[in-house]
């Protein structure tokens, strides 16, 4: 049986929720996100390593310190998705790639769709950098997380500063 717990930190972008099942982190999401699971399916709420490990690289990350994490994950989803999520911590810091790119990267050329999708349903925003990825001619596309704070994170990772 998954054990599940989650913790609730925050963030120049708002509260973000860290969730964790069997002691590795399997969810970070943001206020108002979409396809954000209930909270009942969070679990307690608690203190763990898992978290600690995570806000703290975090921390680093939004002082401008840290440019890839390195937490253990635990990414829950189809085969397809996860071969995305992977592809997605590829992206250097900084970097943005196409759906188009990442669908040719995955041996999947013409499923620029289904990468979009999967890119979607990311269960691990910032850490697992779904906000790296744009439209085919460099526009911001959707972002579970909302646009503002995509474009916030892409100019942050650019060099701008926070706030």
């Amino acid at each position: 049986m998954n054990t599940k717990q989650h913790a609730v930190v925050d963030s120049p972008y708002g509260p973000l929720t860290l969730v964790a099942e069997d002691g590795l982190l399997c969810g970070l999401y943001m206020t108002d996100q979409r396809h954000r699971p209930p909270e009942e399916t969070f679990g307690a709420c608690a203190a763990t390593a898992a978290f600690d490990a995570a806000e703290e690289q975090l921390e680093a990350y939004f002082a401008g310190e840290l440019k890839e994490f390195t937490l253990e994950l635990r990414l829950n989803g189809t085969p397809f998705q996860r071969r995305v999520w992977d592809q997605l911590r590829t992206i250097p810091y900084g970097e943005t790639r196409t759906y188009g790119e990442l669908a040719d990267a995955l041996g999947s050329p013409g499923a620029s769709r289904a990468v979009g999708l999967a890119n979607g349903k990311n269960p691990i925003g910032i850490i697992v950098p779904c906000h790296r990825v744009v439209g085919a001619d460099g526009s911001l596309t959707g972002y579970g997380g909302g646009l503002d704070r995509k474009q916030r994170l892409l100019d942050f990772e650019g060099g701008a500063a926070l706030f």
